[in-house]
């Protein structure tokens, strides 16, 4: 597994540290858990795209409510 530098400064290392210990996992541990989350959180983006297209969408309801019983076949 490759090995990377950063560079923090010592109060940010101190409660990324403080952080680590509280969850039971090394500095190393929690990096690596925070790049992974935020990584695959690029997944999700999608579903914000939908809703801003949605969103800048010029189709609507053109005024009208739905309401539940409409939605279903009587």
């Amino acid at each position: 597994m490759p090995n990377i530098t950063l560079s923090l400064d010592e109060a940010l290392l101190n409660k990324a540290r403080e952080l680590a210990r509280r969850q039971s996992t090394s500095l190393n541990g929690l990096v690596r858990a925070l790049l992974e989350e935020r990584v695959s959180g690029e997944k999700e983006l999608w579903l914000e795209d939908v809703f801003a297209r949605t969103d800048s969408s010029r189709v609507g309801s053109h005024g009208r409510r739905w309401k539940r019983e409409d939605l279903y076949e009587k």
